[in-house]
């Protein structure tokens, strides 16, 4: 066992945060602390982590986790869990890197050979759809996600909803599965009559019908449709989940490796969500060492049914082209085959970060600004 020597964060583009742990006999590791949109928030968090965590023993992963939960007092929340994030996956990787192992095999060793994938092809712009989707299925994927609206007012008329049947329509019509991202635009009123309207067209999910600060909604929603319905990249926490798990109206639980507090609280979540009989499809439209650990997670979890990437996401093209593969060596173990990722065979997270081109860009990066979405009448509508 070694003990703790530094802690760095990197801000690179577009919009990631990455973090390296390094102990006293060399080991390394790397984890990611994204929060988009809070950046600054999340390395305020980790500067106060750091200072506390030098010189605890790198291999007492869980310790460690408990002592910045507990001894935080205030807890939970996106800013502080993304915190606890990048720390929880670099340790994570350094302990399996010093052992010579996959990561999975720290984690219970694998449940299957390779992990279904999906990718985004946004969905704002009907027309685009088809030819997103063409593009998804020439680069290997067999399942996508878009927007499942427009603008759509809080109560709109029923016509509204039509062009959301024709995307999905559209996209199914190519032999490829398709979720729709509600994004929590939509209100009671409409996200109803939207899920049912879907039903015939049997999407792979429906994500976020309603915001998660409407449980009761979403309840009520579930009651109503046999759309599988998921969320969860805005929960944090197992605590966060129980509700969802009790109430019965989530089949799919979508957690986020880097907004949740990391590898440690994912699989505590899974563990949860498989005795309720509920999937887990955790959100990663973020950076590759989050991904890398999603797959691992994948890899190692029995309920696990699919994985987000952010291969070729507009927000990688529109800030100069950073993508999954540009701060890794390994680009190759992305690859997508058939609908699948292959299991992930290196040491740790099983990705080689070029470390050289994440403090270089680290240098001059900005954080990326809040995005927001108004509807045509200049009201603010959900991301």
């Amino acid at each position: 066992m070694s003990k703790i020597k530094s802690i760095e964060y990197f801000r690179v583009m577009p919009r990631w945060l990455f973090v390296k742990i390094c102990d006293e006999d060399g080991n390394y590791g790397w984890g990611e602390s994204t929060l988009e949109g809070h950046t600054e928030a999340v390395e305020g968090c980790l500067d106060a982590l750091i200072k506390r965590f030098m010189g605890y023993e790198a291999d007492d992963i869980e310790h460690i986790w408990q002592s910045a939960w507990r001894l935080g007092f205030y807890r939970g929340g996106p800013v502080f869990m993304s915190a606890i994030s990048g720390i929880d996956i670099a340790l994570w990787d350094l302990k399996a890197r010093r052992l010579n192992v996959p990561l999975y095999q720290l984690l219970g060793g694998k449940v299957r050979n390779k992990v279904q994938v999906y990718a985004w092809i946004g969905g704002d712009r009907p027309a685009d759809v088809e030819d997103a989707a063409k593009a998804r299925l020439a680069q290997g994927f067999k399942a996508v996600k878009m927007n499942a609206t427009e603008d759509i007012g809080w109560l709109d008329s029923p016509s509204s909803l039509e062009s959301s049947v024709g995307r999905l329509k559209k996209v199914k019509g190519l032999g490829m599965d398709a979720a729709l991202d509600f994004h929590g635009r939509l209100h009671k009123p409409m996200a109803k009559q939207l899920a049912k309207a879907l039903e015939p067209h049997h999407p792979l999910f429906i994500e976020e019908p309603l915001l998660s600060e409407h449980p009761e909604g979403i309840k009520q929603i579930s009651k109503l449709t046999t759309c599988p319905i998921a969320l969860g990249e805005r929960l944090y926490s197992r605590w966060d989940v129980k509700r969802y798990l009790e109430d019965a109206s989530v089949d799919v639980l979508q957690p986020d490796v880097s907004h949740c507090g990391g590898i440690s609280e994912l699989k505590k979540i899974a563990a949860m969500a498989e005795a309720y009989d509920v999937a887990i499809a955790p959100h990663c439209p973020l950076g590759p060492i989050a991904l890398a650990a999603c797959l691992h997670v994948g890899l190692s979890t029995p309920n696990h049914v699919i994985q987000e990437m952010s291969l070729g996401i507009h927000y990688n093209v529109e800030a100069g082209n950073y993508d999954l593969h540009s701060y890794v060596h390994n680009p190759s173990v992305f690859d997508v085959k058939d609908g699948h990722v292959d299991i992930l065979t290196g040491p740790g997270l099983g990705i080689e970060v070029n470390e050289e081109e994440v403090r270089r860009v680290a240098k001059t990066a900005t954080s990326w600004p809040l995005q927001g979405f108004v509807g045509k009448d200049g009201g603010i509508r959900e991301w």
